[in-house]
């Protein structure tokens, strides 16, 4: 019955378009986003955790944190009635592999939502720390875990006091027990629920029909809307929609009369309150969040000159070539491939083919730049270290992430096709969560 209410929830805020846009009535209100919030995070407490736990070899794990400075993972916990931790939160999970249970636990003054259990009485025991110890003793784990990594900052949380304060109250017998949560915190961060999926292929909807509005007649006026204006046009669509975005987007031009420049221009200095013309092609970067989940877009439009119909020949032939960038790479998914792997086989089976790509992929889902496999970086397109190193795992989400360099006769230079799109990868492969750009747009210039 509860996966029925949350598909019934989520077919609810399927997109209707109509002249004027993306009606806003298609958005849930904040009491139904409170209550699927609520229900996939119990899910993921539920039905993922323990596996994660069995897979990770972890049987305890502690997620501590002060209000206004919560470890990232325990930002993904709370429920949506709590928007920070309330003072200091310690949130305790135990995973009894042989009973087949698992323990959520806060050692704190309340409940934590209706998933974690308050386990702190503070006229029975007044120190915090102390009824932390009574609890890891009562269940004499194997393991406690703890979020500390060098090399991945989302499973970094704990801060330096309360580290320290955690090792003070522990009985020297249980140091040895410390260990780093890593894994586990990644594959917590990085794992996608069926439930989250349902919920991912509308948000995707959602982004790719804003950019549609966006690079349309109705918002570009060639010869006096400039990117800036298109810009902000999107900042303030999310927020009409009552929606957020997790970084500010970006508007480039490329054009014939001009050369070809870096393609992290965009993302450093960009195009900013340049005027659009006929004949611009247009690139942009932009991604929402909904739900505790995001998205990541890259998409191209074309203003027609006067007198064309359609987007010239050659520019939609660039783009056909960026598209086949993408399956390349994605076809070389392959679980327990690390990111390296992946990202040096499908360079140079393109390169092999005569395109010439830069493959920057990185995980996607309740953080933008999320953690999980990188599958390269603009700026290391020879493999990732560590990061790179980092095996690939069914059931996530990646910013599929890329471009293309082709040369055009008719410009007289290169052309960069730049592309991103939310990626899916399951047991049966991968697949777009929400199809994909597959043509250039075109922007009526009358």
């Amino acid at each position: 019955m509860q996966q029925i209410k949350i598909l019934l929830k989520t077919v609810m805020i399927f997109l209707v378009v109509t002249s004027s846009g993306i009606l806003q009535s298609q958005i849930l209100s904040e009491w139904d986003r409170a209550e699927m919030r609520d229900e996939i995070l119990a899910d993921r407490f539920n039905n993922l955790l323990p596996k994660l736990m069995d897979d990770t070899n972890i049987d305890m794990w502690l997620v501590i944190s002060r209000e206004y400075n919560e470890d990232p993972v325990m930002r993904t916990m709370l429920p949506a009635r709590w928007l920070n931790a309330r003072r200091r939160t310690i949130l305790v999970f135990y995973r009894d592999k042989a009973a087949n249970t698992i323990e959520k636990l806060a050692v704190a003054r309340y409940d934590v939502g209706d998933n974690i259990t308050s386990a702190w009485d503070k006229e029975k025991q007044p120190d915090q720390w102390q009824r932390l110890v009574e609890i890891i003793k009562e269940r004499n784990p194997e393991k406690i875990a703890i979020n500390f990594s060098k090399h991945f900052g989302i499973a970094d949380g704990i801060v330096k006091t309360d580290y320290e304060e955690l090792m003070e109250a522990l009985p020297d017998a249980l140091d040895a027990k410390v260990v780093s949560a890593e894994k586990l915190a990644i594959a917590w961060i990085e794992t996608r629920t069926q439930k989250e999926m349902e919920l991912y292929n509308t948000l995707v909807a959602i982004t790719h029909n804003i950019i549609d509005e966006a690079f349309s007649s109705k918002v570009i006026k060639p010869g006096t809307t400039t990117t800036d204006d298109v810009v902000w046009w999107m900042r303030q669509k999310v927020t009409d929609l009552g929606l957020e975005t997790w970084f500010h987007p970006t508007v480039d031009i490329q054009r014939s009369s001009e050369a070809l420049k870096s393609h992290i221009y965009s993302f450093t200095k960009g195009d900013k309150n340049k005027v659009i013309l006929p004949g611009d092609l247009l690139h942009c970067d932009f991604g929402i969040t909904y739900i505790t989940l995001n998205t990541d877009c890259q998409q191209h439009a074309y203003v027609l000159k006067k007198g064309e119909t359609k987007v010239p020949e050659y520019l939609a032939e660039a783009f056909a070539k960026g598209n086949r960038v993408q399956d390349i790479f994605t076809s070389n998914f392959v679980a327990g491939k690390t990111g390296n792997e992946i990202l040096l086989k499908s360079l140079s089976e393109g390169k092999a083919e005569g395109l010439r790509p830069s493959i920057y992929t990185h995980p996607l889902g309740t953080y933008g730049h999320s953690s999980g496999t990188t599958l390269g970086m603009w700026d290391s397109q020879g493999g990732v270290p560590v990061n790179g190193d980092y095996p690939l795992h069914v059931n996530t989400v990646y910013a599929i992430e890329l471009n293309n360099t082709a040369f055009i006769e008719e410009w007289d230079k290169d052309v960069r096709i730049m592309l991103e799109e939310a990626g899916f990868f399951g047991e049966n492969g991968f697949r777009y969560v929400n199809k994909r750009q597959e043509a250039i747009k075109p922007i009526q210039t009358n």
